[in-house]
């Protein structure tokens, strides 16, 4: 076997920055609109806020136990947080000296500004005054640090104040020191009264720091200045040990905001003296801290994003249509007995999803509703629908996923809330998440019980369906019906799990399944047979699945690879992994959707599902992935990898070591945006076109022509 070294392989954590930093160049692309490249900046902040909370605070976990191991790339704890430092600093360097140079001046030239003290006039100053003792004052609270107030806790992520002062007593001044938090419930940009509708605000913090005189009556202020802390968000819930894991999950949320402290950042301007003093006391160093010129956690400027002002200044708008394949039909499970339906989301409307889930709530004939809800937005019609199904007398499932991260309490509250209306709420597996996307609905069809499916890459949040890019497949295939049947007994019941027929599932089988079908494409190379993997996914990172893909490379597969996110395979190794290719597309959409295309010697196989090859994927959730056996459907999923691979205006190539360079239109070709084209193409499949005769039919699909075998 293959020996591979540590040089073989890339750092996970410095090629998820990478992907955050193709983030913040579509932030400063200005070929995308004003609009569009500040939601951009503040997805940068907001990714790495998650990055710090989850990634970080694990490492720093791992540097204060005692086993010192290596990871993938070779490095330590220790130096994975020192190359984390160092790239993560340059990059929020560049963030914002792309707010001051470019982006701030462009939103004023357009009409949207940010104004300052003392810069305002005394129209706005007497509107911010009233704001201030009606809205603000009444919820301030101002912490003492003297001798009998130790350094109050901060809370993740809030903005704050740190306040040096001086106060007069018996034995003369007193230097101190003050925290004020500001407060979440109040939005963090203010929007001034203009009769013209302009857009004028001023930041929370601004008006805040103008008044702090007033909380702090009878002191002498020498200066204040704004931090923030990130602490450690994950959860750490022991199933094994807890009786009730819903009042686990709650109690450990509240603990969340007082994980260990991760990151400070701090105003530009802020004195080494008093930065030092908030290092000590949150027990961070100087790699810890971040110096910020400019808004601090600019994830609140989406404020300026939201409201229905600016066209102009957005992407042109985007309505989904209903796929074809469904429109016009009253009846989704006749049309689904009929053949297997493929959506492509965001790009096919999501309400298909909804309509299958309202219509099986409905339906006298529906005996059962089973579903698996991981992040559902808290969106109305995906629980009402459940809630109807049980209050009209089905038997109702939900298999909530109560640690989806970051969504935790939301579903926390939705599961309580199905419960109350009669659904059986099961809470999955212990140490597992349930990652996998799946419906099954029991009818009594006319001729017999039948069991229908909805499977797919992303939750049943019909929110991220309008920004996300996703596959759906609706089917009544009784192997796969069997397969989700047996699916859900495990998850709700006693039983050990049974080897599918058609589904790949993990933990029990996905990894050892993706390794063979990687082999077996390396088994038609050597036989000069037909091979070739193409493969989408948010992010690759399990150690053998990328040996299996080095070890197909050098028996002559041709491997595509489009990864979103972080990517540990180093591409382009000579010996290695020459026969390798590895893009990432940041575009409009988020690419979410898990597609694997293999080869297999001229009868060509595709897999779509929930999981990236990542460990965590593979041995830590239960995911779902499926084989598309409809030849239609097949062959469309091959020409969206295609038009994908073609894509040189939003594509990236990851170059050997570690670096991402823009692919780009040579002079005699043309520029492709495969999200603007899958746009372009749904809205003109939507539209009918007429024949020689006057009757209307609908377009026929665009074909995609390429390279054989792609």
């Amino acid at each position: 076997m293959t020996t591979f070294s540590t040089e073989h392989y890339l750092s996970r954590e410095r090629s998820w920055l990478e992907f955050n930093q193709r983030v913040l160049e579509e932030a400063s692309n200005p070929s995308n609109p004003l609009l569009e490249r500040v939601k951009f900046f503040c997805i940068v902040s907001s990714n790495l806020d998650e990055f710090f909370e989850v990634r970080v605070a694990g490492i720093k976990q791992q540097m204060e136990s005692e086993i010192v191991e290596r990871s993938i790339d070779g490095r330590t704890a220790t130096e994975t947080a020192r190359m984390i430092a160092k790239r993560t600093r340059r990059m929020v360097e560049d963030q914002y000296r792309l707010w001051r140079g470019e982006l701030q001046p462009a939103l004023e030239r357009a009409g949207i500004r940010f104004l300052e003290y003392p810069g305002i006039d005394e129209t706005d100053r007497a509107f911010l005054k009233r704001y201030y003792e009606t809205q603000v004052r009444p919820v301030l609270t101002p912490l003492a640090v003297d001798p009998a107030h130790p350094f109050p806790h901060i809370a993740n992520k809030t903005l704050n104040f740190v306040v040096s002062l001086t106060i007069e007593d018996e034995g003369g001044p007193q230097s101190r020191l003050a925290v004020v938090q500001v407060p979440r419930v109040l939005p963090r940009l203010v929007r001034l009264p203009r009769e013209d509708d302009a857009l004028d605000f001023v930041f929370l913090g601004q008006i805040i720091g103008h008044y702090l005189s007033d909380i702090f009556p009878g002191t002498t202020i020498h200066g204040h200045w704004k931090f923030r802390v990130t602490r450690n968000s994950e959860l750490y819930v022991a199933e094994d040990d807890v009786d009730n894991l819903l009042h686990a999950v709650e109690e450990e949320l509240r603990n969340r905001r007082r994980g260990e402290a991760v990151r400070l950042e701090v105003d530009a301007d802020c004195p080494a003296a008093i930065w030092q003093q908030l290092l000590e006391n949150l027990g961070l160093t100087e790699d810890d801290l971040f110096i910020i010129d400019g808004p601090i956690n600019p994830t609140r400027l989406m404020a300026i994003y939201e409201g229905d002002h600016s066209p102009e200044l957005r992407d042109p708008p985007f309505l989904a249509p209903i796929a074809a394949s469904v429109r016009d039909r009253a009846s989704l499970f006749a049309t689904i007995r009929r053949r297997d339906l493929l959506l492509h989301h965001p790009y096919e409307s999501f309400n298909t999803v909804v309509d299958f889930l309202e219509q099986a709530a409905r339906d006298p004939n529906v005996l059962a509703v089973k579903q698996t809800l991981y992040r559902t937005g808290g969106d109305p019609r995906i629980i009402g629908a459940l809630m109807l199904a049980a209050e009209n007398g089905k038997q109702v499932t939900a298999v909530t996923e109560l640690k989806a991260r970051f969504d935790e309490a939301n579903n926390i509250e939705w599961a309580k809330r199905l419960e109350d209306a009669g659904v059986h709420v099961v809470y999955g597996l212990v140490g597992k998440k349930i990652h996998g996307k799946v419906t099954l609905i029991v009818r009594k069809d006319e001729d017999r019980i039948r069991r229908y499916l909805h499977l797919a890459t992303g939750n049943y949040n019909p929110t991220t369906a309008r920004i996300y890019t996703d596959l759906s497949l609706f089917t009544a295939n009784v192997d796969f019906a069997e397969d989700a049947t047996n699916l859900f007994n495990l998850l709700t019941g006693i039983a050990k799990f049974q080897t599918p027929r058609k589904l790949l599932v993990a933990p029990w089988q996905l990894q050892q399944r993706t390794i063979a079908l990687i082999q077996r494409e390396a088994d038609h190379a050597q036989k000069k047979r037909p091979a070739r993997i193409v493969a989408k996914m948010n992010s690759l990172t399990d150690p053998e699945t990328i040996r299996a893909l080095y070890r197909a490379s050098q028996a002559g597969v041709r491997v595509d690879l489009i990864i979103r996110g972080a990517c540990c395979l180093r591409p382009g190794i000579p010996g290695v992994s020459e026969n390798i290719v590895v893009r990432s597309i940041v575009g409009r959409f988020l690419e979410h959707s898990r597609v694997f295309q293999f080869e297999n010697g001229g009868k060509p196989e595709v897999y779509v599902g929930s999981a990236d090859w990542m460990s965590r994927n593979f041995f830590r959730r239960v995911e779902i992935v499926f084989p598309i056996e409809e030849p239609s459907l097949r062959e469309r999923i091959r020409s969206i990898l295609q038009r994908q691979l073609a894509d040189n205006t939003k594509a990236w190539k990851l170059e050997s070591d570690g670096s991402y360079t823009p692919v780009v239109p040579s002079a005699n070709e043309a520029k492709v945006d495969c999200q603007s084209e899958f746009m372009a193409l749904a809205v003109g499949e939507s539209r009918p076109s007429r024949t020689r005769k006057g009757r209307i039919r609908p377009k026929p699909k665009a074909r995609i022509k390429g390279k054989k075998g792609s």
